[in-house]
This record gives structure tokens, C-alpha cells and sequence, in this order.
């Protein structure tokens, strides 16, 4: 037992690693101050969290798979329908039928929903730069080349 005591080198508990050296607790933090900081304008758009997940996401990716598009914005299914209800509703979203997988929706923008993500994102933009202030291109390139490694190491989806 001493032997495979001595070659573990990893910390025995989170105090011996401290907070600001857990990058679970780094990457909650930062999402959390993150979203706090849009709040306010995703408050006067009628949108939560989620809803705004959704919308950024289906400006990139247009017209994904309901399971897709909860993957991508990492949201829970019953809370990600609720949200697609919402912004259905709203006018924001249609969902229609798979035309290969019929059990499955496609969730796509509408131009109304188009237009409240184009008021959401110079905010969004702002939050990503100042989340960057003084931090070099090189150094942003490589945070984001360790993040793309450790979503591959983790990812249970192909994407």
C-alpha cells in the first residue's frame, strides 16, 4: 500500500490544491461572472440563460437536432425544451420535424430571433474581450488550444 501511496503525486483534497489551482472551480467562476454580466441585457430581451445559449448557438449552427443543440449549449433536456417552448412562443424559434429522423425536431431562428441575438452579441462580445484584457494573442491561442484538448478528453458526443 505505501508503494502506490508514494507514485500517486495527486493532491490528497481540494484544500491542498486550493481554488484558484482547481480548473472546474476557475471555469464555473468565469462562466458565472460571465452570465451575470449579461443579465441585464438579456433580462430586457425576455431571455434566461438558456435561452440565450440557444440562440447563440443556432447563430453558428442553424437548424441542429433538439439533443444536438443541448450538447452544444450545455443545458439540461427538460430545461432546454422549456427554453425552445419560450422562444417558440416568442417567435424567436421554429421547431419542425427531422425529415430523416422523424421521432427528432430541428430547432431554427426565425429573423425575429436573428434580430434579438444581434442585439445580445455586442454585449456578449464585450464580456468575451474583457474576459481577454491583458492577455497576448499567443497566450489567448494557446488557452484556447488547451480547452479545445480537454473538451476532446471529456466529450461524450462526437462534437
Amino acid at each position: 500500500m505505501k508503494d502506490a501511496e508514494k507514485t500517486d503525486s495527486r493532491p490528497a483534497d481540494l484544500a491542498a490544491i486550493g481554488l484558484d489551482g482547481y480548473a472546474p472551480y476557475l471555469m464555473n467562476r468565469i462562466m458565472g461572472r460571465y452570465n451575470a454580466t449579461l443579465r441585464a441585457e438579456m433580462g430586457a430581451l425576455g431571455l434566461s440563460t438558456a435561452k440565450m445559449r440557444a440562440l447563440a448557438i443556432l447563430s453558428a449552427r442553424d437548424g441542429l437536432q433538439m439533443s444536438a443543440l443541448g450538447v452544444y449549449a450545455v443545458v439540461e433536456q427538460s430545461t432546454l425544451s422549456r427554453a425552445i417552448e419560450g422562444l417558440e412562443t416568442d417567435g424567436l424559434v421554429t421547431r419542425q420535424t427531422d425529415e430523416i429522423d422523424h421521432r427528432a425536431s430541428r430547432i431554427t431562428l426565425t429573423a425575429v430571433g436573428r434580430a434579438a441575438f444581434d442585439r445580445l452579441w455586442p454585449h456578449m462580445l464585450d464580456a468575451h474581450d474583457a474576459m481577454f484584457a491583458g492577455i497576448t494573442a499567443g497566450e489567448r491561442e494557446a488557452f484556447l488550444t488547451t480547452l479545445r484538448q480537454m473538451l476532446r478528453n471529456i466529450r461524450k458526443h462526437d462534437f
